[in-house]
């Protein structure tokens, strides 16, 4: 199995926002030396809790930190956005290293209505030609020319780069099949509903179509997860962010608590079975107990890659995580 990281750029309780980008640079170059696959950034804008409002920058820092992983977006989110302007971004980011680079995209905003109608300048943000956007995008960045007025007329620069690979996240049929007919790869964020079936990924396999930015079918699944030698320390890791989770579906953003006051805050019954219920997204227990079940998924769903999200309070325990599960998995 390939093993991945997904990062977030999150800000536990206690900790200060800039700091989280250092971490971030912390946790690549040490999925790096482990042998990791690859590393994304995800995008948010308007939270205290995950600053990584600009993945693309953030990539190319990482990129100049490390030597072999690959390094990308999950996803830079494409309705604030030229394809143009993607094009541009990621062909310069594979210029300065060549054969590491992803260009992953997705179709949310990465914020609430107050960030996304900001982002757009006031405008009536365009969210329904977001797969066209993305069209456009992959043909710019294999030095081709789109079709049409606005875009036929000006190549994206730099050119003759390596192409990086093109993914689009997604969590549905719908999507599966638009990004097997583009020729992208298909990553499905696992942690956001659990609704991963073998259905949509047979369907984006069968359905794909070869390009320039991805030969063959790609499908990597992102999951959320806190590991530790226990499974009873896992727990103890794990409840700060099962409690953030909680209050976010309360409508209430905060940042991760310590596991101190994870263990007194006040949680009601319904409080509790929820979380219980939460854990079908959050991957608790031993290293082993959980490269186990991820190894199950795998036959299970046929995938090839796990991108690993992880959000324990500690910089410490966070490292932990991916170097238990390496231990087990690569």
């Amino acid at each position: 199995m390939k093993l991945s990281v997904l990062d977030q750029a999150p800000v536990t309780m206690g900790n200060k926002s800039a700091d989280a980008l250092i971490k971030a640079e912390e946790l690549a170059v040490l999925a790096d030396e482990l042998g990791y696959h690859r590393m994304w950034m995800a995008e948010h804008h308007g939270t205290k809790s995950h600053v990584s409002s600009a993945p693309e920058i953030t990539a190319a820092r990482l990129a100049a930190k490390t030597e072999n992983i690959r390094i990308g977006t999950g996803g830079v989110m494409m309705m604030h956005y030229s394809p143009l302007k993607l094009a541009e971004v990621f062909k310069t980011l594979s210029a300065f290293s060549p054969g590491r680079i992803d260009f992953g995209a997705g179709r949310a905003p990465g914020g609430d209505h107050f960030a996304m109608y900001a982002l757009a300048q006031g405008g009536q943000p365009k969210v329904d030609d977001l797969y066209e956007k993305f069209r456009i995008a992959m043909q710019l960045l294999n030095d081709e020319v789109p079709e049409g007025r606005l875009y036929g007329s000006v190549p994206a620069y730099p050119a003759d780069v390596v192409r990086p690979e093109a993914w689009m996240l997604g969590s549905t049929g719908n999507s599966a099949i638009a990004t097997a007919e583009m020729g992208a790869g298909y990553s499905f964020a696992q942690f956001f509903n659990g609704e991963l079936s073998k259905d949509i990924l047979d369907l984006y396999k069968n359905r794909f179509k070869p390009s320039a930015l991805m030969e063959k079918p790609a499908i990597n699944v992102s999951y959320m997860a806190t590991v530790a030698e226990t499974r009873e320390e896992a727990e103890y890791e794990a409840l700060p962010y099962d409690i953030s989770r909680l209050m976010m579906q309360q409508g209430r953003i905060t940042q991760t608590m310590t596991p101190e006051e994870a263990q007194n805050y006040p949680l009601s019954e319904m409080d509790k079975m929820a979380i219980r219920e939460g854990r079908k997204l959050h991957l608790v227990g031993s290293a082993k107990e959980v490269a186990e079940q991820l190894k199950e998924e795998q036959e299970m769903y046929g995938f090839e890659e796990a991108m690993i999200c992880s959000i324990p309070h500690s910089q410490e325990k966070r490292l932990d995580v991916y170097r238990l599960l390496a231990k087990e998995l690569l």
